[in-house]
């Protein structure tokens, strides 16, 4: 089965299952577990923050970070289109009674510095207590510029606020701009990363902070059901994540570009490809096109799409340049 549906299908390698049935495991609750330990570290190192936080994946990494950023009754400013935001359930407010103030995002993923200067409340008791600016990178495949990340901390730091990242896909972002993660994590007090997508882990994504903000992340964890025993297990393939599959990532880069490069050329998809910048491909269906036959068409012929007007196809480490011709051959011939 060939799958554009998301980077979050991806197989675990050979060396991660290797990894996976060799793992040294304790209970990671009580701080036992070495693998879990020394990911921990190692991630902690490598993106220059003070501790990390393993957690079961990038929806929880964000609500603890929300949670320990902020107190009950605070706010965060995010982006309208900010996955924390939009696709997490709504977990600050229900589970937090924390407030997002969302704002809007441009054409690039940015939010404006003064929407974000604007939308800081007064200290007064009218208000709730804005606490906290909350960035995605990459957000819809696009890269945050790093003269703008330095500008938005330079802003939170003048106005009090603390900032962080949903790094879900920060290491796309990374590879995206020749650059390293640490890079761009080093403008954020707290970062999540989420190894479970294009870095092919089976589950799992890392909290970034201090030793303060971690702490409390470890206690809304626990409370949250999200303690983990024998976590080593999955830690182990988290590690190889982290150490061997980064660099990959620009093969996925490149598949995209050939991707959208192929839709263009279809008279069925509108395709804007200069804005194909990592693994995604954005592309709108013509007005006489049914998004859910075309997708029930395309299943037939073992491929998998998100029925949509507007699909959004993911390049991954289980998607080859072979397989994408395969799909411009399938859908030609569906679209006959």
């Amino acid at each position: 089965m060939i799958d554009f549906r998301s980077d979050t299908v991806t197989q675990p390698t050979t060396a991660m299952r290797q990894a996976m049935a060799n793992a040294v495991v304790g209970d990671d609750v009580y701080g036992d577990d070495p693998t879990v330990n020394n990911l921990q570290d190692m991630a902690a190192e490598m993106y220059g923050f003070d501790a990390a936080l393993f957690v079961s994946s990038g929806t929880q990494a964000n609500l603890l970070a929300l949670m320990s950023h902020c107190e009950r009754g605070d706010e965060y400013l995010c982006g309208q289109q900010a996955h924390n935001y939009k696709f997490e359930g709504g977990g600050a407010a229900v589970l937090g009674s924390i407030q997002p103030q969302p704002l809007n995002n441009q054409h690039d993923g940015s939010i404006l510095l003064s929407d974000i200067d604007a939308a800081i409340k007064p200290d007064d008791v009218h208000f709730a207590r804005t606490r906290l600016l909350s960035l995605e990178n990459t957000i819809g495949g696009k890269v945050l510029p790093q003269a703008y990340l330095a500008q938005a901390q330079t802003l939170a730091f003048n106005r009090g606020l603390k900032i962080h990242l949903d790094g879900a896909r920060v290491a796309n972002a990374a590879v995206a701009q020749n650059i390293g993660i640490a890079d761009i994590t080093q403008y954020f007090d707290s970062v999540s990363i989420c190894l479970s997508k294009g870095l092919c882990a089976p589950i799992g994504s890392i909290l970034l902070g201090d030793e303060r903000l971690i702490g409390k992340a470890t206690r809304w964890r626990k409370m949250l059901g999200g303690g983990m025993r024998q976590a080593g297990i999955i830690a182990a393939a988290a590690k190889l994540a982290l150490t061997d599959q980064v660099e990959r990532l620009v093969e996925d880069h490149h598949n995209a570009k050939v991707l959208a490069e192929a839709l263009s050329k279809l008279s069925e998809f509108e395709v804007d490809t200069s804005a194909v910048q990592t693994n995604m491909v954005f592309a709108t269906l013509a007005d006489h096109i049914d998004p859910h036959q075309l997708s029930h068409a395309l299943l037939h012929k073992g491929i998998k799409v998100s029925p949509s007007k507007k699909w959004r196809l993911v390049t991954h480490a289980d998607i080859s340049r072979h397989d994408i011709d395969t799909f411009i051959a399938a859908l030609k011939q569906v679209l006959i």
